[in-house]
């Protein structure tokens, strides 16, 4: 296959990496996947450990791809991401199997089912078969991991201490003149803390790999012990492994933090069979199936509550922490938590199209989306690591001709190597990116990429549809304003009774607010609508007429009440008198106002686009605080509206639910959906707001600031620390601590630095 291919063929997989040595290794490894001619792309992403291949046949090149990544960084390995969910799934099996449900499911089970409860220790191995719908097994397959990890950094903990203690001995057996012991304690101190880099840097030679940290640390170390710095070499050595302890777990952690929170999976479900219940893998839950969820259990797949009532927890979805009540009919989500009573659900999306996979996918993509500013540093590292070591060589070779100094200035090089390796560079921007991706998760923002978290800095509009962004949506009654005698109860009785089977949604508010205030409606003898003006109706109480003023000019009525700014007038009028009229308005949302102002905070300007009619539109917008208003648009008008919008102020952010909003997000810099909104809407859209509220809109412009604030903050003090150790060094200043600090001290920071977004109260 002489080139690559760009057909409809064309597939992608997501596999699972493991064992990369840090982020600037998995950079190589992706340049090599890159360069095989049957693959059209790779794009590996070190902060979730996911490899993305788009090819013709991704499996069947899986054995090739492993041989070209083990020839750039040995020992790692490579699986479909589905193995592990395989593997629980088939421990949830025998789980079962095993125990067969011994256990009733009383009361007190459900409560330690449940995600805010701990396990007892006898129920940890019927975890993944309790039938709960709560990721147990996962939870095992992390505490395995967990362990792991912590042995592997146990055997790297007992090897840095006993190395410290040999590195201690020799500078007091150096202190009290027994040279050659010393040195031969800080020598077996160094084999010790540094055997594994060498012999990896000695494997990554014989594969062409030269500028990597352990060919790098290496040499520096070495030489270090060439020109008999011994203490140096062990103490740097001793420095470094620390740091990349240290920056390890940093980066495990903070990885395990962001995954976790999103990976909301469900392994097994309880499916219900007549008065009988059984567990299944939540794969093979299918559309229809009626599934059980416990009081603490969290709902395992979108769809239907047809039996029981109780509160939802919808925080680790929304990120809103006020319980929802649901009943029989009502909508649930996958990811909430059921916090009360017992229900049942029908399944109406299966496990990879309910609201979990989608947030996971959603998080998982965007990690893999890179943005400008990772790209760049990615192509920079590729040119910073070869011309440093140049200098070092330069360095070594030129001061020491002229000055005959050998010893000064090849140490002064060895400060350069260690110093060359970017891993602070290139892990540091993606952490960071990632970062907020994850702190957006929490509250309910789903970002689709980091390009469209990088896109939000230049945002100079925010462009807003009125109907279900701004507003609820939903027509309410406002107010009833009764006239002639009439009380305002008995103008709404009189409203709602002609009302009773009209499916208008202004004929349904006022319904809805008869219902409310519990008042008894009389069913009309006779009903006459009159198309575009209202209906007239036979009540006890006589001929009654309801409708615009049109209706009641036709009938002759005199209307004495005031033109509204805003909403919409229902008249009415008994026997020919008129009793007054009802005004109905969309609900504008309550956080609209304090929403608004918070982007109008940030020198954004705010415009609304809208088909309502111009009166309407300036009355949300006053209330709300809108800048620019737009009305009585048609869909396709909305569209060059927004290129005006852009033209005076620049990059625009549209926020909208509709699908008649999908050209306007796609043609926008960033587009937002409501969660609430229109599937092409949110498949259009750069973000997702999975709250439907307004106030996450400034909360996704602040996230994205402050992750691209923290990327530059770790790129300027990663390249400011280097070249300043980088002059000291010549300067006869700086020594190889100094540059170890640079190196794996620098790296860690940044990675502390990148992940506190994610512990930010305010965002």
């Amino acid at each position: 296959m002489s080139q690559k291919k760009d057909s409809s063929a064309l597939v992608k997989k997501i596999y699972i990496i493991e064992n990369l040595d840090c982020a600037n290794c998995a950079a190589a490894v992706e340049r090599r996947l890159n360069a095989m001619p049957e693959v059209t792309e790779a794009v590996l992403t070190f902060a979730t450990k996911q490899l993305r291949i788009t090819a013709e046949d991704p499996d069947n090149l899986l054995d090739k791809i492993r041989a070209e990544a083990s020839a750039v960084e040995p020992g790692v390995e490579i699986y479909p991401r589905t193995r592990s969910r395989k593997n629980k799934t088939t421990s949830a099996h025998s789980a079962e199997a095993s125990h067969e449900h011994e256990h009733t499911h009383e009361h007190h089970h459900e409560s330690s089912c449940g995600c805010s409860h701990e396990h007892d220790h006898e129920q940890e191995n019927h975890d993944s078969s309790c039938g709960c719908g709560h990721d147990h097994s996962h939870a095992h397959h992390h505490r395995e991991k967990a362990s792991r990890l912590s042995a592997e950094n146990k055997k790297d903990l007992v090897q840095i201490l006993i190395g410290a203690a040999l590195f201690i001995s020799g500078i007091i057996l150096n202190a009290v003149s027994l040279v050659i012991p010393a040195d031969v304690i800080l020598l077996i101190g160094y084999l010790l803390l540094g055997g594994r880099i060498i012999l990896t840097a000695g494997k990554n030679l014989t594969r062409g790999k030269v500028f990597d940290e352990n060919f790098l640390m290496s040499l520096a170390t070495i030489a270090a012990i060439c020109i008999g710095d011994f203490k140096e070499a062990v103490g740097v050595m001793l420095f470094y492994r620390v740091g990349e302890l240290f920056e390890e777990i940093a980066v495990e952690r903070s990885r395990s933090q962001i995954m976790d929170a999103v990976d909301m999976r469900p392994e097994v479900v309880t499916k219900v069979h007549g008065s009988h219940t059984h567990v299944i893998p939540a794969e093979d839950a299918e559309i229809g199936d009626i599934l059980q969820i416990r009081p603490g259990d969290r709902i395992p797949l979108d769809g239907t509550v047809v039996e029981g009532e109780s509160r939802i927890d919808t925080s680790p979805v929304t990120g809103e922490p006020v319980p929802v009540t649901v009943k029989a009919g009502d909508s649930v989500v996958s990811g909430c938590i059921n916090t009360s009573g017992l229900l049942k659900m029908k399944v109406e999306k299966a496990l990879d199209e309910s609201m979990v996979t989608k947030i996971l996918d959603s998080v998982e993509n965007a990690a893999a989306s890179k943005p400008q500013i990772e790209r760049f540093i990615a192509r920079f590292a590729r040119v910073y690591t070869p011309v440093v070591v140049l200098l070092a060589v330069l360095t070594a070779i030129v001061p020491s001709l002229v000055t005959g100094d050998w010893n000064h200035w090849i140490y002064t090089a060895i400060t350069f190597l260690v110093i060359s390796c970017p891993c602070a560079l290139v892990l540091s921007v993606p952490l960071a990116f990632f970062s907020g991706i994850g702190a957006g998760s929490k509250r309910g923002i789903l970002f689709k990429g980091g390009i469209s978290l990088e896109a939000m800095k230049n945002v100079r509009a925010v462009v807003m549809d009125k109907t279900g962004t701004i507003t609820q949506g939903n027509f309410k009654l406002q107010e009833a304003v009764p006239a002639n005698g009439t009380d305002a109860d008995t103008l709404l009785a009189l409203c709602a009774s002609c009302e009773q089977n009209s499916t208008h949604p202004i004929a349904q508010s006022i319904l809805a607010a008869a219902r409310d205030k519990q008042i008894s409606l009389d069913t009309p003898s006779e009903v006459e609508e009159i198309a575009g003006h209202g209906i007239r109706a036979a009540l006890p109480q006589g001929e009654v007429l309801c409708g615009n003023r049109k209706l009641m000019d036709q009938f002759h009525v005199p209307v004495n009440a005031a033109a509204l700014n805003y909403g919409t007038e229902v008249f009415a009028a008994l026997n020919g008198t008129f009793i007054g009229h009802l005004v109905i308005a969309d609900t504008i949302k309550p956080e609209a106002a304090d929403a608004i102002s918070a982007i109008r905070s940030k020198d954004i300007v705010t415009a609304m686009l809208t088909g309502d009619a111009q009166e309407n539109a300036d009355a949300v917008a006053k209330a709300t605080g809108i800048d620019e208003v737009h009305a009585r648009l048609l869909p396709q008008d909305k569209l060059e509206t927004l290129k005006e919008i852009r033209a005076a102020h620049g990059a625009v952010m549209f926020v909208g639910d509709g699908i008649n909003d999908a050209p306007v997000l796609a043609g926008a810099d960033v587009g937002a959906a409501m969660g609430s909104g229109a599937d092409a809407a949110i498949e259009a859209a750069d973000v997702v707001f999975m709250t439907s509220q307004l106030d996450a809109v400034p909360k996704a412009l602040e996230i994205a600031h402050t992750s691209l604030r923290i990327a530059r903050q770790n790129v300027v003090f990663a390249l400011v620390i280097k070249a300043l150790v980088m002059v000291l060094g010549l300067a006869g200043f700086a020594n190889m601590w100094m540059a170890v600090f640079a190196d794996t001290g620098v790296a860690m920071i940044c990675v502390l630095n990148s992940i506190r977004i994610l512990y930010r109260k305010k965002l």
